[in-house]
């Protein structure tokens, strides 16, 4: 078997203009194609545009081409030494960014195709399963700026069946610590003790001053972790965060590869990595991040605000992972969000959702839906 093709697939919905941070209502599909007539599929939560160009490029010298120059004619069985000719063949100019990106859907696409060629799931291809359900979370965003907002939003999540929702920080936190507190305090009343509750603070601070007078009221609400407090670049600010007995998670603002999280886990001292499978590596180096975080001590939580082909990835992974933690469900109202592929991922009565156990990651694209929202 051989590659033949690797297909650039860009959607988007009508009328959408990304002027807000929702990254489902445009996709770029990546399909491996072989002479035998079996295709892998994938996505990449990057700018279609671009993940294009990085496929499609010509080659430049023997460490810059595009991905088609790389590995077209290859054997696709050799998923892990094709991430490493990939990755290798675009040093030149890659190595981080939007590279790793690309690199990341064909990645998965090949994983996607080993399993149907060996009439497995991913998950079971990564190693022995230990769960065959994980628990779904879900963001909810905005959250408003009264009790009653909070109540209302927070339904929504609720409404859905999940068992843990992540609320996402508004850039009026900083200002008025006294109404955040009481934001904060409505929406752990609202939902009980049982369910999990996150914080998202992903742009809303700037600079650690702003976060850290939150950090006693997280801790006194019982939230399962902070997200990105701060751009991911000011690690030395990401550490400040430590000390209050709350998670810091970091990484899915950007973060590629191990050596990336190498540095956000020793100097930002992160406890969970938060990586999108579709961003920093593919399946490939996702497994290799989480035998990083296993080596020293950290958590691995996969970020994931696609489609289903997203959420297949995450649940592959998080079926052998060695710790049971949640799978990020999209709340978009997007319709490649829930209309992208034939299967669906229904929240269970327990906040779960089961693992595809069909070959590949289990997932197939409904040809109506790419056609009604393909452009180019």
């Amino acid at each position: 078997m051989k590659i033949v093709d690797i297909e650039v697939i860009e959607l988007r919905v009508p009328g959408w203009t990304g002027e807000t941070f929702d990254g489902s209502y445009d996709n770029c599909l990546v399909l491996v194609h072989t002479d035998e007539g079996l295709s892998g599929i994938a996505e990449v939560d990057s700018v279609p545009s671009v993940i294009r160009a990085i496929v499609d490029a010509p080659r430049s010298h023997t460490h810059a081409m595009g991905l088609k120059q790389a590995i077209v004619g290859a054997d696709p069985g050799d998923v892990e030494g094709l991430w490493e000719r990939m990755y290798d063949l675009t040093s030149y100019y890659g190595r981080r960014g939007a590279v790793i990106h690309a690199i990341s859907a064909v990645d998965i696409a090949l994983w996607d195709l080993r399993g149907k060629v060996r009439g497995k799931s991913v998950g079971a291809l990564l190693g022995a399963q230990k769960r065959d359900r994980v628990l779904a979370y879900g963001t909810v965003y905005p959250l408003g700026e009264t009790a009653d907002d909070v109540r209302r939003n927070i339904d929504r999540g609720l409404k859905l069946g999940l068992k843990a929702i992540k609320i996402v920080a508004d850039p009026f936190w900083r200002d008025d610590l006294d109404k955040t507190a009481e934001l904060i305090r409505a929406a752990r009343e609202h939902v009980g003790p049982d369910i999990r509750l996150m914080v998202d603070a992903a742009t809303a601070w700037t600079k650690a001053e702003q976060g850290l007078p939150l950090m006693p009221i997280f801790k006194q609400y019982d939230f399962f972790w902070v997200e990105a407090p701060l751009p991911i670049d000011d690690l030395d600010g990401h550490a400040r965060f430590q000390g209050f007995g709350v998670p810091i998670g970091g990484g899915d603002l950007g973060l590629t590869t191990r050596f990336e999280y190498e540095e956000a886990f020793v100097r930002g001292r992160i406890d969970i990595a938060q990586p999108d499978v579709t961003m920093a590596g593919g399946i490939t180096e996702l497994m290799r991040i989480s035998e990083l975080a296993r080596r020293l001590g950290r958590r691995v939580v996969t970020h994931g605000y696609k489609s289903n082909i997203t959420i297949a990835a995450n649940l592959a992974f998080l079926s052998q992972h060695w710790a049971d933690e949640p799978c990020e469900y999209s709340t978009s109202q997007s319709p490649l969000r829930w209309q992208l592929t034939k299967e669906a991922f229904p929240i269970e009565a327990d906040g779960r959702i089961t693992v595809p156990t069909a070959p590949g990651l289990g997932v197939s694209l409904d040809p109506a839906t790419v056609e009604k929202y393909r452009i180019g």
